[in-house]
């Protein structure tokens, strides 16, 4: 059966993350994919004065994000840019619409943030509201301050590392999510041992490949625009990219560390997704799953686009304000979207035992030409098959388990 065969159609629950602040940041990252979205509302973004979602605005997308969404418990995604920089009001705010539109379904809350703005003031709304924060950390000073810089061009680490003992000392939840960068390779484990020193318990390791332009934009500052892979023919590789087989090597040496001590304490994000799909369950992480388009973002003004990695004017869905969110979310334009994953795949990737576990990743990175092959593949393909490869026999173990009623953790005896 070929992998375009069955192709699903997409899942009634979705996600949406909002950008109360859109691009608007603290930071001056060299990777960010975001920052260069201010040249998509030039009237709206800008240095000063900071523009806030308006309050109408959010009260609307509360009650039509609760309406929209089929499921008992409702995810609020809060994302930047810079969350916070919307300030500890604005939150309270929508607590309080959460409460009013909830009509008996569960709320939960979740937000990313750099952590420079954390204070115990912040940590106890978060604690007292049981958010789920996100912290941006890269690992030790030296792989963080490479990349993170703040706006004057200094360092960050010392701010974020407050941050997080803030939220240790008021019990806040929070997990890590860490870029991998070719400064990051071949320390995988030393990363790992730190982010599980500071108490991270939950990790996302996401890689760093960024397709750049060939000229600075002076409105971003002189910083290179970061473009799709659409536009792969006009664009290089940023030079702090991980490499095509470095980011599978760097996953493989923190694997080798998590499955002799670490199964059910600790969690990987790559490690679960993977483990899910061998198991035959639906995968948390939207770059592993068959189709896309279930996972949408709106930016400060109520617009509404496919995916927070396609935020371009062709994929964007509609405006809150005059566009049902329920309706865009089950659009035929979406619908394209969902499926061209699955639709527009390369013949290496039809013919691929590991298919049925990556599912052709994230279609951004996907744009790497072979010879004859009129799809691309993935940038990252070959770090994918050599992490596969090396878990397959631990995970098809792990799997044995579950299907016998035990815990993945057993395998930790086994090993």
């Amino acid at each position: 059966m070929s992998a375009t065969q069955h192709i699903q159609a997409l899942p009634p629950h979705f996600s949406l993350m909002a950008k109360p602040i859109g691009s608007q940041c603290n930071l001056r990252c060299s990777y960010c994919y975001y920052l260069d979205k201010s040249l998509l509302y030039p009237s709206i973004e800008g240095q000063a004065p900071t523009k806030l979602m308006s309050d109408s605005l959010l009260r609307n997308y509360i009650q039509q994000y609760i309406e929209a969404t089929q499921s008992e418990v409702i995810n609020f995604c809060w994302h930047g840019g810079e969350p916070l920089i919307a300030g500890l009001d604005f939150y309270k705010r929508a607590i309080k619409y959460q409460n009013k539109f909830a009509r008996g379904r569960k709320i939960e809350n979740t937000l990313q943030t750099n952590g420079l703005l954390l204070n115990a003031e912040w940590c106890k709304f978060f604690r007292e509201h049981q958010f789920l924060i996100g912290i941006s950390i890269d690992g030790p000073e030296d792989i963080h301050d490479a990349q993170r810089k703040s706006v004057g061009g200094g360092p960050s680490f010392a701010r974020v590392m407050r941050g997080i003992e803030l939220m240790r000392k008021h019990s806040v939840e929070f997990n890590t999510l860490s870029v991998v960068t070719k400064l990051s390779e071949k320390r995988g484990k030393e990363i790992y041992r730190f982010l599980r020193n500071i108490g991270s318990h939950y990790m996302q390791f996401i890689p760093s490949v960024d397709l750049l332009s060939d000229e600075p934009i002076a409105e971003l500052g002189g910083r290179y625009r970061q473009i799709g892979p659409q536009q792969v023919s006009k664009a290089r590789i940023a030079d702090w990219s991980v490499s095509p087989l470095g980011y599978g090597k760097f996953m493989c040496e923190i694997y080798d560390e998590w499955i002799k001590r670490d199964v059910g304490s600790y969690f990987v994000q790559l490690f679960d997704a993977t483990l899910a799909n061998h198991y035959g369950a639906p995968p948390a992480v939207c770059y592993m799953a068959q189709t896309c388009g279930h996972a949408l973002v709106m930016e400060q003004g109520g617009d509404i686009y496919s995916c927070d990695h396609f935020v371009y004017p062709e994929y964007k869905l509609g405006n809150i304000k005059t566009h049902k969110l329920a309706e865009m979310q089950s659009s035929a334009q979406l619908f394209d979207f969902g499926t061209s994953k699955a639709r527009h795949l390369s013949s290496l990737c039809k013919s691929c035992e590991d298919y049925k576990i990556c599912r052709g990743g994230c279609p951004k990175y996907r744009f790497v030409y072979l010879q004859g092959d009129s799809e691309p593949i993935h940038y990252l393909c070959p770090s994918y098959k050599y992490f596969f490869k090396h878990v397959r026999p631990s995970m098809q173990r792990m799997c044995e388990l579950l299907r016998q009623g035990k815990s993945p953790m057993d395998i930790m005896q086994l090993s």
